[in-house]
């Protein structure tokens, strides 16, 4: 006994009619029209164009993401304007120019303000007595903590300092705001400090439960130390800064490290 087949279709089929358009819908199912099987193209690009080959942005949606200034990029730039800003400072020192003029004017005019102990123990902040065993520190609590290489390289920064500090000095020959004596551009305790504060915040940064707090705590210390120097008659305010533009490509690469190694080091428990 044979079966008869019964016809394909839904319980909802009114018959075996085909389907008729409904008016006013014809548009819709012409290629590319919106509501169409086709996607619609306003680009002008064939419909078979792969999904996959085309740019999509952060989100996820088709379209093309502009070019983002990466990492090298800005530690490129960063650099660059520090050197600049280190260049024009000693240029101005060393040819005796406006900024010179205006930087022992205003020298002599905060000279002998302010406490005179508190004064005198910011500017020692850049002694290498206070500011190496500070460093000291924390190479060793870094290298407790399993670093390898970041100690050395916060060494191996803190003795270029010298390497380029006593030329310059030798080169300029500025005389200091209380004497004639000369050798006083840059400052020697305005790089000790930026330099062996700064790396030794970055070694630590790691491995405290907020961060944050070692790159503010060795801004502050350079910069009380900065005031210091210039409050006691130590050296003039370019001394300090042309530090520390000096300073800062030194530092660069390690602050914008820092947060990929705070990554790295997140599965280590911290103290």
């Amino acid at each position: 006994m044979r079966e008869t087949p019964r016809p394909q279709g839904t319980a909802g089929d009114a018959g075996s009619e085909l389907p008729q358009h409904l008016p006013g819908r014809a548009f819709a199912h012409t290629t590319g029209a919106f509501g169409s099987g086709t996607p619609h193209r306003s680009d002008g690009r064939s419909p078979q164009t792969p999904r996959g080959a085309r740019q999509t942005d952060p989100t996820g949606r088709p379209g093309t993401t502009p070019p983002v200034l990466g990492r090298p990029a800005l530690l490129v730039s960063l650099v660059t304007s520090f050197l600049a800003l280190f260049a024009l400072t000693t240029w101005q020192v060393a040819a005796a120019g406006p900024l010179r003029g205006l930087d022992e004017r205003t020298g002599r005019a905060v000279v002998g303000h302010g406490p005179g102990r508190l004064t005198e123990l910011l500017a020692d902040l850049g002694n290498m007595q206070l500011a190496l065993p500070v460093l000291g520190c924390a190479i060793v609590w870094a290298l407790v903590r399993g670093a390898r290489r970041e100690p050395l390289c916060a060494a191996l920064t803190m003795a270029t300092v010298p390497l380029l500090i006593v030329p310059l000095k030798a080169w300029i020959a500025r005389p200091g705001p209380l004497t004639d004596a000369t050798g006083y551009y840059p400052s020697g305790h305005a790089a000790t400090a930026a330099v062996a504060y700064g790396t030794a915040a970055l070694l630590v940064a790691p491995y405290v439960r907020r961060p944050w707090m070692m790159p503010v705590a060795a801004v502050s210390l350079t910069t009380a130390t900065g005031i210091g120097l210039v409050l006691c008659g130590y050296h003039w305010p370019l001394d300090v800064l042309g530090s520390w533009f000096l300073c800062g490509p030194l530092l660069l690469p390690w602050a914008l490290s820092c947060r990929s190694r705070r990554r790295s080091s997140s599965r280590t428990p911290r103290c």
